[in-house]
């Protein structure tokens, strides 16, 4: 059985943050929160991180993960650029990049086993890794059994501004029955709201299940995405703002049961940095988890 990979999006350009948060240090040692998730990678058995980034920031990544990963696991990296697409659409003005599910498919060409997807500026928590390895271990390569991670609302959001989370329908028996991409959920007068499309709130539960981009995947999860994302491309590549995430592939998966997706749980605590304000918090949480010995002083 192959190990499986780990793919980590950060092609991200973080606006919110104001700078390059995938690469920003949170621990006297320099450790960055991906750090953290290879390291829970590693130990729970991946044998491939894939990073996806842009040109822009290569060297910089490069110099920074290259030399402390060397001899502890396999690393590549793919691009994602605004004009990796289909030639035929390529007659517009974008700047922007076409968002998660068009990152994800940069990693086509060299994941061939089940893998994991991860954001590079979430810290999952080490058991999360560990359920995840374990059932993606299990998974049959061939099948069209996929998974998520699942938050509780709750615990992922930020006390400095909103924050965008993918809200989760789950059935009784586990399995994801549909998720919807909130782009803007805040805490407003200590009630939880989310800001629809026409700009008007409205609450949301506190134990809602969320997505943090956490997936487990076969290495069909590819071949469903590349045609959606051609049909998504021909209704909305003139759009400067349109953005092809992951989410959309879900459901379009799930409502044409084409593959079924378990949203498996975890205790472990997440945290994140979407504001500059967030990395004192993050950063006290970390500590406590070295100071517990969860963590090594020194992770490599």
């Amino acid at each position: 059985m192959n190990k499986p990979t780990l793919v980590i999006l950060a092609a991200g350009i973080g606006s919110r943050y104001g700078g390059l948060k995938q690469l920003d240090t949170f621990t006297p040692q320099g450790d960055t929160i991906l750090d953290f998730s290879i390291y829970d990678a590693i130990q729970a058995g991946f044998g491939k991180v894939v990073f996806i980034i842009r040109k822009s920031i290569e060297k910089d990544f490069k110099a920074f993960f290259n030399k402390k990963l060397e001899g502890k696991i396999e690393v590549v990296y793919v691009y994602q650029e605004i004009d990796n697409i289909p030639e035929r659409f390529k007659d517009n003005n974008r700047e922007k990049p076409w968002g998660t599910g068009h990152a994800l498919l940069m990693a086509k060409e060299v994941v061939k086993e089940n893998f994991a997807v991860i954001n590079a500026d979430d810290f999952y928590g080490k058991e999360a890794f560990e359920v995840m390895a374990k059932s993606l271990k299990k998974m049959d390569e061939n099948s069209y059994n996929f998974n998520m991670m699942g938050y509780i609302l709750k615990n992922t959001i930020s006390n400095y501004g909103s924050v965008s989370r993918g809200e989760c329908k789950v059935d009784e028996k586990g399995y994801l029955t549909g998720i919807t991409e909130r782009t803007h959920i805040e805490k407003i007068n200590g009630v939880l709201k989310f800001k629809d499309e026409n700009g008007n709130f409205t609450p949301i539960a506190e134990d809602t299940i969320v997505s943090m981009n956490f997936f487990g995947f076969t290495p069909k999860y590819f071949e469903i995405s590349e045609s959606l994302f051609e049909n998504f491309l021909e209704k909305n590549y003139k759009e400067p703002k349109a953005e092809f995430f992951i989410p959309l592939v879900l459901n379009h998966i799930i409502v044409n049961n084409i593959a079924t997706m378990e949203v498996l749980k975890s205790n472990a605590r997440w945290f994140g940095v979407t504001y500059k304000q967030d990395k004192e918090h993050v950063t006290f949480e970390i500590q406590k988890l070295k100071d517990k010995g969860i963590y090594p002083k020194n992770l490599w």
